[in-house]
């Protein structure tokens, strides 16, 4: 009776299923950083960025220091509570988007 299909997977002497089961298939978790080919686009990122927190700092400064003036009392700008950040990690203002 050669006709049957087998019922059940032979396996190899010495291997062990728990080498199979420790490969990760599929996509990996985290993001991913590529970099770009040409320097000039990463100059351009860094002056943006930088341009960007400048801006937004100096609109903070502005509101608040008009609140100020608007109010017959000083007015006092409460700051959030300190985050320990990783090491890693670069501060990049006083306001987050």
């Amino acid at each position: 009776m050669a006709q049957g299909s087998k019922k059940f997977k032979a396996e190899r002497p010495g291997v062990s299923k728990k080498q199979h089961q420790s490969k990760l298939k599929g996509p990996r978790k985290g993001g991913r950083v590529i970099a770009p080919k040409k320097t000039q686009v990463v100059e351009q990122q860094k002056l943006k960025k930088g341009l960007e927190i400048a801006i937004r700092n100096k609109i903070e400064k502005d509101v608040t220091h008009k609140a100020s003036l608007s109010l017959h009392k000083p007015l006092s700008v409460v700051k959030g509570a300190e985050r320990k950040s990783k090491p890693g990690e670069a501060r990049q203002g006083s306001s987050s988007k």
